[in-house]
């Protein structure tokens, strides 16, 4: 079920409405461990033999794995039923947040001159052309996307993608959502110890929910998040104020950077690439890049490539491509990582890529043991589910 967020921009929750969300959260957990589980079994025991000799091989793909299965009923159920509750996920927070809007306006600005106060800033950009693929669908079937503003100040898309992403994840990505960012952080501390940022960027930050963990494990840097979404970045910048963080927020798109040529350290993402065209990919990659320092770390969190994955998993893992309204998740996801990061730039030498175990469910003394001892780990990347790991790749400029 979800957790209570850790700040004081949290939607109230009565009776009601904590009843609604531990439901629809604890359905999404049933959904994606019991009958997740259950369709694989059904795939390997029925549909996969079944699929060997009409095809004269078992699947090879996943395209070859979905078209077995997609007419299975079974399937049909898990797609619908997880369909519905992701819908189901939103509509758990619209209602109590529009409830809540007023108040939320105020903390808002509040928080928003905290964050001022203690160093942050916020920098919007009203002339930015805002690109068709944040506002043309509404992205992860969230009710008006991340872009919408209803009202002037408006930092209601904010709220909801907060609390949202709270019961859609069952507990599962930290007290206030930040583990991607915990770990990712942290696996750079042990990992590259040489390697002390002062600049480091997040882009696509959307709330900012792991942006502010780079500043707790590196509290002397200067931490930027950038993102088109207006609303979600003044939500970001007060969430960042009511949490005692100094970070700044730009809007700005990632694939045109208005940044200094060699001005960061780290340049950092959190599921974000999937999020974009291949070509705005390619582009983004080449800007991180350009504005890396020499010796400085680009690092994204994604999924793993589907090359790196039976077909069966990377079937599993497509989903979201054709169900979710992610429609460039696949085509991002059919990539060689490695290919994209030397067409940025990068040294073929410089590569990196690695799995970690999830830093804020665990003591760091743990934590640092399965850096320095890794081969433990990597058989869930990326999935909410028990035991989770987090995948990333980037590389060293």
């Amino acid at each position: 079920m979800p957790q209570a967020l850790q700040h004081d921009l949290a939607l109230k929750s009565g009776r009601n409405t904590a009843a609604r969300q531990d439901f629809v959260s604890s359905l999404r957990g049933f959904i994606l461990n019991d009958l997740a589980g259950g369709m694989k079994t059904r795939y390997t025991e029925e549909i996969a033999p079944k699929a060997k000799k009409e095809l004269g091989h078992l699947p090879k793909t996943g395209p070859e794995v979905h078209n077995a299965i997609a007419s299975d009923l079974y399937f049909k159920f898990y797609s619908s039923m997880r369909y519905n509750a992701q819908e189901m996920v939103w509509r758990s927070v619209i209602h109590p947040m529009n409830e809540d809007l007023e108040s939320l306006n105020i903390k808002a600005e509040k928080y928003g001159k905290k964050a001022n106060e203690i160093g942050g800033s916020l920098d919007l950009d009203p002339d930015l052309t805002l690109p068709k693929n944040a506002t043309a669908i509404d992205v992860h079937l969230a009710p008006g996307g991340y872009t919408k503003e209803n009202i002037a100040n408006d930092c209601a898309a904010g709220a909801l993608y907060d609390n949202g992403l709270n019961v859609f994840s069952f507990g599962m990505m930290g007290a206030n959502l930040d583990d991607i960012g915990e770990s990712m952080a942290n696996y750079i501390r042990v990992k590259y110890p040489e390697i002390k940022p002062k600049a480091i960027l997040d882009f696509g930050c959307t709330i900012g929910h792991n942006t502010l963990a780079w500043k707790s494990t590196f509290p002397d840097a200067e931490v930027t998040g950038i993102d088109v979404a207006a609303p979600c970045l003044r939500y970001a910048h007060a969430r960042a104020g009511a949490q005692n963080k100094a970070v700044h927020f730009k809007q700005m798109n990632a694939t045109k950077l208005d940044f200094e040529d060699n001005s960061f350290d780290i340049v950092f993402s959190s599921m974000f690439l999937h999020e974009l065209p291949l070509k705005d990919i390619k582009t983004a990659l080449k800007e991180a890049h350009r504005v890396l320092k020499p010796g400085g770390l680009m690092l994204h969190m994604e999924l793993p490539a589907n090359k790196d994955l039976d077909p069966y998993d990377g079937f599993y893992l497509d989903w979201d491509a054709y169900y979710n309204n992610e429609p460039y998740y696949k085509k991002f996801r059919d990539q060689d990582y490695d290919v994209l990061c030397t067409e940025a730039g990068f040294d073929k030498d410089n590569l990196i890529s690695f799995i970690t175990p999830q830093y804020t469910y665990m003591s760091d003394a743990d934590y640092v043991e399965s850096v320095k001892n890794p081969s433990a780990f990597g058989e869930n990347t990326g999935r909410l589910a028990s035991g989770i790991e987090w995948f990333a790749f980037g590389a060293q400029k």
